[in-house]
C-alpha cells in the first residue's frame, strides 16, 4: 500500500540523510513576515502521479505591507486578500528558517502545529517535496 504525502529534509544535510515522511495529501502552510507582522497562508495538495507533484490551491494574506502586497485578483474577505496563486512548483519547496524568526505553522485538518515539531530546522533552508511511502505489507 502506497501513502501519498512530503518528504521533508535539511537541504544542508545532503542526501545520505534519509527525509522524514509525513502523510498528508492537503496541507496548509502559514507563517507570519518577521518585519510587517502580517499572516500569510498556502494551501496545497499532493498529486497522485510518477512522481507525485505538488499543487498550489489557494492562498491568503492577513492585510497588506511593504513587499507583501496580495496579488491584483485578490478578493477581501473577513480581512484576508484571498487568491489562487497563479504559480507553483511541482517538484516542491525550499524554505528558509531561522532561529531568528516564528518557525513554519504546518497545518491538516487535524490543527496546526509547528513544522519544528515535524522535522527541527538548522537554520537554513528545508526542502519540501511531495513523495509516496510504500508500507510494509501486513503479516
Amino acid at each position: 500500500m502506497a501513502l501519498l504525502g512530503v518528504c521533508l529534509a535539511i537541504a544542508a544535510a545532503g542526501p545520505a540523510t534519509a527525509p522524514v515522511f509525513v502523510p498528508s495529501e492537503r496541507f496548509t502552510l502559514a507563517w507570519t513576515h518577521s518585519i510587517e507582522k502580517v499572516r500569510w497562508e498556502e494551501d496545497y495538495a499532493v498529486v497522485p502521479g510518477a512522481p507525485p507533484t505538488l499543487k498550489a490551491l489557494s492562498a491568503r494574506i492577513r492585510g497588506s505591507a511593504a513587499g507583501m502586497e496580495p496579488p491584483a485578483d485578490a478578493v477581501l474577505r473577513n480581512g484576508w486578500y484571498e487568491y489562487t496563486p497563479t504559480t507553483w512548483s511541482p517538484d516542491g519547496l525550499r524554505l528558509t528558517r531561522s532561529a531568528y524568526t516564528a518557525d513554519y505553522d504546518w497545518c491538516t485538518a487535524a490543527g496546526c502545529v509547528p513544522l519544528g515539531s515535524l522535522l527541527p530546522s538548522d537554520g537554513d533552508i528545508t526542502l519540501l517535496t511531495p513523495c509516496v511511502q510504500t508500507a510494509a505489507p501486513l503479516r
